[in-house]
């Protein structure tokens, strides 16, 4: 179960397989669109960037664009 703060952005860890909550609240922001994402809708993110997106399109997007950086 996750410690929801109303309105208040959680600070996490991304991993492999899940995520690991630094600082307690309801919701993180897209990296790409800043569109809030609520930790239980969270679905999508970057272990290597520690970033999360709202869609899996978002996340493909910032993928190909984060190899072509290269």
């Amino acid at each position: 179960m996750l410690i929801a703060t109303p309105h208040i952005p959680a600070r996490l860890h991304y991993q492999a397989n899940g995520f690991r909550v630094l600082t307690p609240g309801n919701h993180v922001s897209c990296a790409v669109s800043g569109q809030p994402v609520p930790l239980d809708e969270l679905r999508y993110w970057s272990v290597e960037r520690q970033e999360a997106y709202a869609s899996a399109a978002i996340a493909v997007d910032a993928m190909i664009a984060a190899q072509s950086s290269k």
